[in-house]
């Protein structure tokens, strides 16, 4: 592993071991790096985390849907695999008091609150949510199906010491609301849904790359007329004529309670091993790019044929693990790899080999294992993060690339790195940036290092105008360093007041 010094610089603390002693002197800083931050303990492990809508507005706090999944080690009938819809409270900016930014790693937050329960049939490895239909989320497992969810009509399911076994159904797993089925090997990671549309992306074991419209099935009204049973069932009678299209398309796994099955719109052909993950066009539904266990990244468009328009071979040096496609920027692309390095694309600038079209690769050392997420900011252009196995979620500013170092500065990091989240001390599995609160993150991780959730904004000094930042730093200079202002020294003099003065000025240098 590459050195871990835990240096401190911009904000950030880089290299630094989640051992006990650096967690702590991470967890020191907090009040100084994060604008606010909330801490909750997860009894089970985590795969995924998915913000969803915003169902309250208040002066100080926002009120807000968020997805989790829970994955449980199967050794009872009462802890299923399940899906988590919470709400959570989400301080504003500049608002967080104290008791915002301290927390104990062993409590749950006050600020997240399960409202529902939904067993999943399998461990949930993956979660994407519909924006154009908020209550509306996809899901990820070890199958060849996806499953449509709606996080509104699905009954609330008990678990743990609460479950009755002796209830019929009590351990089936929830009906989903739509099957998806197509893939003719499980389909595992590789998920994405379209920001404006009901377009669903995945890809699998079987080498392919599927698309769904769900608005597809029953004319576009998936839950009309639906009736459910206590256990989330269709109940007899409830299903259209059109709502088994996907029957005798794909392998199947299971019948699922009788639910609803789709076949694909879309199949692409291409990869030569499995897809590990997806991301649309920012506008076009009908084009994607994906990438997979051949170091590949391929860009599909839909009008076109199934074939590739473009297959950039070598992407990484091994497996690459995750893609993402600008929102802001239909021409940049993001990739993370098995190989530890987050790789930046331009779409008008590609070549057949990666090595001869790269735009930028992070440096090696930033991260230390292979690459689980990465994420462009939905909100601020030219933004964008990267999640490891190694536990840091790292944030990068594009408009940094190349710039002018001090041989001070060179020493804390590369000037494109904005911000490393070290608050998680195992594996970070997702992260998901809050499309309705800039610079609002959500991250979990699970491991020996525990499992938790993590909500965070950054302090806003980190990316405002250099000048404006050290302006405010100067202004409260005293306040931050614990020191008198000059009008309350009687005895310094100006001697004191000069001492004082350099104090504060070595701090905000």
């Amino acid at each position: 592993r590459p050195d871990r010094s835990g240096c401190v610089g911009r904000g950030i603390m880089t290299n630094m071991d989640p051992t006990d002693e650096d967690y702590g002197r991470w967890k020191s800083l907090v009040p100084f790096l994060y604008d606010w931050l909330a801490h909750h303990r997860l009894v089970w492990p985590s795969l995924s985390c998915r913000w969803g809508q915003i169902l309250e507005q208040g002066d100080y706090k926002l009120k807000q849907r968020l997805y989790l999944s829970e994955q449980t080690d199967g050794s009872s009938p009462t802890f299923p695999n399940t899906l988590t819809v919470a709400n959570v409270e989400v301080v504003k900016r500049r608002v967080a008091a104290a008791e915002h930014l301290t927390f104990n790693e062993e409590e749950r937050s006050a600020f997240v609150k399960r409202v529902k329960t939904i067993i999943h049939p399998g461990e949930v490895n993956k979660i994407r949510e519909f924006e154009a239909s908020p209550e509306l989320f996809v899901t990820h497992t070890d199958a060849p199906e996806l499953f449509v969810w709606n996080a509104d009509s699905q009954p609330h399911r008990k678990t743990g010491p609460n479950m009755d076994t002796e209830k019929e159904g009590a351990t089936t797993p929830s009906t989903p609301d739509l099957v998806l089925v197509g893939h003719e090997e499980n389909a595992e990671f590789a998920l994405a849904v379209h920001r404006e549309r009901f377009h669903v992306a995945s890809g699998g074991k079987d080498q392919n790359v599927l698309i769904w419209n769900i608005a597809d099935h029953d004319g576009g009204k998936l839950w009309s007329g639906r009736v459910s049973d206590g256990h989330g069932r269709p109940a007899k009678g409830a299903l259209s004529p059109r709502a088994r299209s996907g029957d005798g398309v794909g392998a199947r796994s299971g019948d699922f309670g009788g639910a609803p099955a789709l076949a694909p719109a879309l199949k692409f052909l291409g990869h030569v091993d499995t897809v590990e993950d997806v991301a649309f066009h920012p506008s076009s539904a009908l084009e994607l790019c994906s990438v997979g266990d051949d170091s590949a990244l391929i860009f599909w468009d839909g009008r076109a044929g199934t074939g590739p328009t473009h297959r950039v071979g070598e992407a990484h040096e091994s497996d690459v693990h995750c893609v993402d496609w600008s929102l802001l920027d239909e021409n940049a692309i993001v990739t993370g790899g098995a190989d530890s390095i987050v790789r930046l694309w331009d779409r008008r600038k590609l070549s057949s080999k990666g090595a001869d079209c790269v735009v930028w690769s992070s440096p090696a050392g930033l991260h230390a294992d292979g690459i689980t997420t990465v994420q462009w900011c939905p909100d601020q252009d030219g933004v964008f993060a990267s999640a490891g196995e190694d536990g840091y979620l790292n944030v990068f500013d594009r408009s940094r690339i190349g710039a002018e170092q001090t041989p001070e500065a060179k020493k804390l990091g590369p000037p494109e790195v904005l911000f490393q989240h070290a608050g998680h001390r195992s594996s970070l599995a997702d992260f998901h940036w809050n499309p309705c609160d800039p610079w609002t993150i959500a991250s979990v991780s699970s491991g020996d290092g525990g499992n938790t959730l993590q909500l965070w904004r950054m302090t806003d000094l980190l990316y405002r105008p250099e000048a404006e930042a050290l302006a405010e730093l100067e202004k409260h200079k005293h306040a931050i360093c614990g020191m008198k202002k000059p009008t309350e020294d009687v005895e310094g003099g100006s001697d004191g007041e000069d001492k004082e003065n350099g104090a504060g000025d070595a701090m905000v240098e």
